[in-house]
């Protein structure tokens, strides 16, 4: 089957960066916001445990901020409206500011362009386990914007996460398309070449290469992102019509 759509993940994909020192680095910002009228160490152990909460969640009734909610409000001594606002006012103000611990290039616009150009739907892929606000400001980083895109994943309106093969279904059935007419292009070994498993074809991008090393999947073609967009541009491999 022709390919009609691309999915592509964010982080160490289109932005460019290793994903364990950016957590780290976000997290530590987020401690030092939250000030010393809380425990920051233990704030961020219960975000940390809310999220894999999220990653574990199988039920498609709820989404991943709902499951986040849950867990915080059940397992946190301080309530979500004394919080809530202190996160959303981070993301909105800080979170914009750390592109430090990225390195944004080129290269995802350019590819972007590329690939609506060659008449590709094109969704931006990404873990939902971050809220909008945060998506929609790395996305800005690379001088991209969600009405580039059809869909962006975010975890206000995701119920699944990466490497939940449901993840990739959902994406599908929002958009209206065969997982077999799209290709996902991602760095991640795990959690990116998975999107084969629901049948999709599957891009590797190396240039921040991740692997944990088991399981592995099928990868149908692999290369940089500047292969990518010459494969995108000159329409081989995946790419060709």
């Amino acid at each position: 089957m022709n390919t009609t759509t691309i999915l592509f993940d964010l982080d160490g994909t289109l932005l460019e960066m290793r994903t364990d020192p950016f957590v780290k680095g976000y997290l530590k910002e987020l401690g030092q916001y939250m000030g010393d009228n809380y425990d920051s160490q233990a704030l961020l152990g219960i975000i940390w445990e809310a999220t894999k909460t999220m990653i574990m969640n199988q039920d498609p009734e709820k989404t991943n901020e709902q499951v986040f909610i849950e867990y915080f409000a059940e397992h946190s001594p301080w309530s979500k409206e004394e919080l809530w606002p202190l996160f959303d006012k981070f993301y909105q103000e800080v979170f914009p500011s750390l592109s430090h611990l990225t390195h944004p290039s080129p290269w995802a616009k350019k590819i972007i362009e590329a690939a609506k150009e060659q008449g590709y739907r094109v969704a931006v892929a990404t873990n939902p386990v971050f809220p909008r606000d945060a998506i929609h400001s790395r996305l800005a980083w690379i001088e991209l914007s969600p009405d580039d895109f059809e869909l962006v994943t975010v975890y206000e309106e995701s119920h699944f996460t990466k490497p939940n093969p449901g993840y990739f279904q959902e994406i599908c059935s929002k958009l209206g398309v065969k997982p077999e007419e799209c290709v996902m292009v991602g760095n991640h070994m795990q959690e990116d070449m998975v999107a084969s498993k629901v049948g999709m074809k599957t891009f590797l991008v190396t240039n921040w290469l991740e692997d944990r090393g088991e399981p592995q999947y099928p990868v149908d073609q692999q290369g940089t992102l500047e292969e990518l967009y010459t494969a995108i541009t000159e329409q081989t491999g995946l790419f060709a019509k």
